[in-house]
């Protein structure tokens, strides 16, 4: 048998090994599991749980289930957010496993864009009658990104949000009041050199945002030639000019409108590889599909050359994409 071959028999008939995080999304995990349970009994597919419970277990749970996929010819599955999707799919790639995604987050972009269902009852059943798809995949300096990767006020943004999660619950409502805290406290500049397709450049801005996800940049209203460019083996590169605080929260409007595009102070672009080097630091916080890390500078965006065979909807299973 021909490795395509032996895909696509793990991803109508293999056992399904499903990492599922009990802290994504706003669902009770018992729940989740019993609706999944039934689904998959239901089909007399074999399946098991890797649970998660706190976020130091699910690196190690993601490698776990990568190694009983490879050993029984399986399907490796994340149930949860864009994060623990990230974090699956990292130990996934370059290891021939088929890939499904039960989103179970609060924004979910990576799975919309795939059009798989958002209902959980309506994903398994898709998930069962799903193809396989190569999917573009991102890094920065090696760590990988499904959504987007990102410095500067974008990383505080996320900090700011999830401390304000913690308190008041996960909605996109929290979200976005957490968004307009960290536009009104925003502080400082980043001096940038970047360098791509052999061209360099130096800039000054509040923040640098990658994107990898057709769908969240179209929403946001940047220039189409770039929100396409990450459909045609490309990322799109974001930048926004020096500006105040007034006009930065007309940025947010703007986003929010889906108009983020027009506005003068905003830069985007379409490349393959860029170099960044934030000047006078030799470390950065850096965001990648909603996490924030530290990273050493320079740091180099790119496509990455493998891709996710991800398990995506047949036609009549698609999700509109809302």
């Amino acid at each position: 048998m021909t490795f395509d071959t032996l895909a696509q028999d793990a991803a109508r008939c293999g056992p399904l090994y499903i990492v599922i995080n009990a802290a994504s999304g706003r669902h009770e995990e018992g729940d989740v599991k019993a609706a999944l349970t039934s689904v998959f009994t239901e089909s007399g597919r074999e399946f098991e749980f890797l649970e998660v419970t706190e976020p130091a277990q699910l690196q190690a749970q993601a490698n776990r289930a990568v190694a009983l996929a490879k050993a029984r010819r399986g399907v490796v599955v994340a149930a949860g957010g864009d994060g623990t999707i990230n974090t699956v799919a990292s130990a996934v790639l370059g290891s021939d496993c088929p890939f499904g995604v039960l989103p179970q987050g609060t924004f979910n972009y990576f799975a919309r864009s795939h059009a798989i269902p958002q209902d959980t009852l309506a994903a398994a059943r898709a998930l069962l009658r799903a193809s396989l798809s190569p999917v573009q995949v991102g890094r920065v300096n090696g760590r990988l990104f499904l959504v987007n990767a990102s410095l500067g006020l974008y990383p505080r943004l996320l900090e700011d949000r999830e401390a304000w999660k913690q308190q008041f619950g996960r909605s996109r409502v929290v979200a976005f009041a957490a968004g307009l805290a960290s536009v009104f406290q925003a502080r400082g500049q980043l001096d940038l050199q970047i360098e791509t397709a052999g061209r360099a450049e130096l800039l000054r801005t509040l923040t640098l945002f990658v994107g990898n996800n057709h769908l969240q940049l179209a929403r946001a209203g940047i220039a189409e030639i770039d929100a396409n460019a990450v459909q045609q083996g490309q990322l799109a590169g974001i930048v926004l000019r020096p500006i105040g605080t007034l006009a930065l929260f007309g940025l947010l409007l703007r986003g929010l409108l889906g108009r983020l595009g027009d506005a003068d102070n905003v830069h985007s672009f379409s490349f393959r590889r860029l170099s960044v080097m934030p000047r006078g630091r030799k470390r950065i916080k850096v965001a990648t599909d909603g996490e924030v890390c530290w990273m050493p500078t320079p740091l180099v965006f790119e496509v990455a050359a493998e891709r996710l065979m991800l398990l995506v909807p047949t036609p009549d299973d698609r999700a509109e994409v809302a």
